[in-house]
């Protein structure tokens, strides 16, 4: 499986069904572009390169996936629609089969859809391992074995 990095996007404004009716639409806050971009930059010290970002297509994982690229000189992202917040953990299973030639994956998303998946890896049960992912967080997770979880407060030191 290699190592997969797990990527909560940057902190996003509050939902507004009046400001953005379809939720995928909501973006980043201009704070919270700001404080992952220093995160980002922190990320590429612990880890330099990947071989294929995925992310989610919302707004906000976009964004925060394309600061990656930006700040920690990853690939520029991939639309993966399977990390859409409403979609089941097992269907990153089926982006990671899909990407196997890479040794190193980083994906883009939301939660708890992320926390979820990495029970998933953990465990091969979505429900048994729980995470406080935070916005801007990532998990690195390698041959079924969680290696590292860093706040974007750690990052950002």
């Amino acid at each position: 499986m290699g190592s997969i990095y797990v990527v909560r996007h940057a902190i996003a404004e509050e939902r507004d069904g009046e400001r953005w009716p379809d939720d995928a639409s909501r973006p980043l806050t201009a704070d919270g572009e700001e404080r992952f971009k220093r995160a980002a930059r922190g990320l590429r010290t612990i880890v330099p390169a990947v071989g294929v970002v995925l992310s989610s297509p919302y707004v906000r994982a976009w964004r925060t996936a394309e600061i990656l690229c930006e700040e920690a000189g990853w690939p520029p992202p991939k639309r993966a629609e399977l990390l859409e917040a409403w979609r089941s953990p097992s269907d990153g299973l089926d982006l990671l089969k899909e990407n196997a030639a890479y040794s190193s994956i980083a994906l883009v998303g939301h939660e708890p859809y992320l926390s979820r998946f990495v029970s998933l890896l953990l465990t091969g049960d979505d429900s048994k391992v729980r995470t406080d992912l935070k916005k801007g967080g990532v998990v690195h997770v390698e041959d079924g074995v969680l290696r590292w979880y860093a706040t974007p407060k750690v990052l950002r030191l």
